[in-house]
């Protein structure tokens, strides 16, 4: 009983489901050659904080004048609790250390495609819980923080961004 209606439908559920399976495994976000995604660190929240600077000189008798001298760099906070069994662990996050102690700066793009600039990574953070017998760690608190270098995410190198926006669209679809 294989009508061409009964057809379409069950070829329109299969689409739809992987769809879901794609996108479950899409990536969040990108710095560097590091690839934020369900299977290596899912983060489950990305803060953005920017101050602008007005410093001021104290003067006798009235209100300190300020005076506007531009902005500090942004800053951005990713967190997220990894469960090694299922998601990214140790290894995961090994490699986001060796990456901080480089010291150096790394394009950020999100997982939307929307280019960030280069960061460096200031701080990671992590605290193991549900430990196994041999302190394995079952549960992962993380966090990291990084710091605006620039607003050009590849720099000059136009070739760097060209590479990096058709991994972007190779990974979301777009």
């Amino acid at each position: 009983n294989s009508t061409p209606a009964a057809a379409s439908a069950k070829a329109a559920r299969a689409a739809v489901i992987t769809t879901k399976i794609e996108r479950q495994h899409m990536a969040l976000a990108i710095l560097g050659m590091f690839v934020f995604s369900t299977r290596t660190v899912p983060f489950s929240g990305l803060g953005r904080s920017q101050s602008w600077n007005h410093p001021s000189q104290q003067v006798v008798g009235d209100m300190p004048p300020s005076q506007y001298t531009g902005k500090s760099p942004e800053e951005i906070s990713i967190s997220a609790e990894l469960r090694p069994e299922v998601t990214g662990g140790i290894g995961s996050i090994g490699e986001l250390r060796k990456m901080a102690d480089s010291g150096k700066p790394y394009q950020l793009i999100l997982g939307n495609g929307q280019l960030m600039g280069s960061y460096v990574i200031t701080e990671l953070r992590e605290e193991r819980s549900e430990l196994m017998y041999d302190s394995t760690p079952r549960a992962i608190a993380f966090s990291m923080s990084l710091k605006k270098i620039s607003d050009h995410a590849f720099g000059l190198e136009g070739q760097a961004l060209a590479q990096a926006a058709g991994m972007i669209r190779a990974l979301t679809g777009f």
